[in-house]
């Protein structure tokens, strides 16, 4: 996998708010676009990963940059875990604005970051299965979403798992030996500016070199 070069505005807090002037939908394409890395766990280098139907539509939204009510909402440092958002409960339900579905997925071949880590984020359908996502949360995953529990008690996932429950070009895009995780995610600033990317079971790490 080759990786571009990237942008300061894509690391730099500072750069990032000149550059995009609050138009997250356009941010989040360009992290994908870069191969951007997230710090998780003081170290474990995660890539971020857009399904091509949720990068299709942040790249539609991100041109509707005068109305910032359908972009991706970015949290105050404040509400630095999913818990303490006002509206917050115990569901797989997202809305692709303020919450997200995504996979955490492992021994991905040249994944950024040379950990073989991505983290991986999928468009939820806007018009049930109409528009479903082909990279995105299978039924299984939906019907048996626990992500506020401990990972040693949830289920992992393997390619040929994913592949028997619908879904569609894991293999090809991740590897054959890529296996992971499903979690509910949102995003959130700290007290220096920097842009976190967030799990439901508090895992969480911002975007870093």
């Amino acid at each position: 996998m080759n990786v571009p070069a990237v942008s300061n505005a894509v690391y730099d807090p500072s750069e990032r708010d000149i550059v995009y002037q609050g138009n997250y939908a356009q941010y989040l394409v360009d992290l994908d676009n870069a191969h951007a890395t997230f710090n998780f766990c003081g170290g474990m280098m995660f890539q971020l990963s857009l399904s091509s139907m949720l990068k299709e539509y942040l790249s539609n939204i991100a041109l509707e940059s005068e109305d910032l009510s359908k972009h991706p909402i970015i949290h105050a440092a404040s509400y630095n875990k999913m818990q303490s958002l006002t509206d917050y409960s115990q569901t797989s339900n997202v809305d692709n604005i303020r919450y997200f579905h995504g996979r955490e997925i492992r021994k991905v071949v040249g994944a950024a970051g040379g950990r073989g880590f991505v983290l991986q984020l999928s468009l939820s359908a806007l018009d049930g299965e109409n528009d479903k996502d082909p990279e995105g949360w299978t039924s299984e995953e939906i019907a048996t979403y626990d992500g506020w529990g401990h990972d040693s008690g949830r289920q992992w996932r393997k390619v040929k798992d994913w592949e028997k429950e619908g879904v569609v070009g894991f293999r090809e895009k991740y590897g054959e030996a890529a296996y992971g995780l499903h979690h509910r995610f949102y995003f959130h600033l700290d007290a220096k500016n920097h842009f976190w990317l967030s799990a439901e079971d508090g895992c969480e790490g911002f975007a870093s070199l």
